[in-house]
């Protein structure tokens, strides 16, 4: 008889040490659709966090509940960004003390430039990210500031799209699907631009199917399946871990 491995030993624990962000007994729905049932894990200052699984199983539901857009509805559970409870916020309160949400379509705001879209998500007087520390990390964006944002490149308005995220001077980022439709020169200059965000103390959450390079960007991985944790722990387990990898990341 086939047994189904068991990884459940790393399922759902939300872990003793201090956490930046922590996402604790979270439960979500759609009207009356249970997705997101219940799941608990942390994420340290400054970490990347890979949060993977097959199509259908939680993740940008998971990245949308904690960006608190009300849609899935979170009914149970807690969510903490640096001692401050997320879960009694609105998305734009969410937003006011650091969280910065990229979604799969990037949102550019079309009729205005690449510098105006910067511009309207600045906050006045800019703490960390002006505009001209935004352009040294994309160059590319500089050259193209006067250019309106919906003509630039599918990796131009990924690069627009994490600046204007960074032109809020976030403390986690939010990244759905980054990669998705990109090449794989441009993927590599995306996640260039991740590992220095990293090293400005930025933390990330990654939801991506392209699993493998998701993994060897991040620190840690945590695996849904149908809305629960299955797994949670480094990416360099995952990456190690053949039946795990066939078994919900079908890799």
């Amino acid at each position: 008889m086939n047994v189904k491995p068991d990884f459940s030993k790393n399922a759902n624990m939300a872990a003793t040490a201090p956490a930046f962000l922590s996402v604790w007994d979270m439960h979500a729905y759609y009207g009356e659709s249970y997705i997101v049932q219940g799941i608990s894990f942390n994420v340290h200052e400054g970490e990347i966090l890979a949060l993977l699984g097959r199509n259908g199983a939680g993740k940008t539901s998971t990245l949308r509940a904690i960006a608190r857009l009300g849609d899935p509805e979170v009914r149970r559970g807690e969510i903490w960004l640096d001692h401050q409870p997320l879960h009694t916020m609105k998305s734009y309160e969410a937003s006011q003390v650091g969280l910065g949400l990229v979604p799969e379509d990037r949102r550019i705001i079309a009729g205005l430039t690449v510098e105006e879209n910067l511009k309207l998500a600045q906050i006045a007087p800019p703490l960390g990210w002006s505009l001209d520390r935004v352009y040294d990390l994309f160059p590319r964006l500089r050259e193209r500031r006067a250019q309106e944002g919906v003509t630039l490149s599918g990796g131009e308005q990924q690069m627009l799209a994490i600046a204007r995220a960074l032109c809020r001077d976030i403390k986690v980022l939010l990244l759905d699907e980054p990669y998705e439709g990109l090449a794989p020169v441009i993927v590599d200059e995306i996640e260039k631009t991740l590992r220095i965000i990293k090293e400005q103390g930025i933390t990330t959450i990654l939801v991506e199917q392209n699993a493998v390079r998701a993994l060897q960007l991040a620190d840690r991985a945590v695996i849904l399946d149908t809305g629960g944790i299955v797994f949670d722990g480094t990416a360099a387990e995952v990456l190690e871990n053949k039946d795990l990898r066939e078994e919900y990341l079908a890799i």
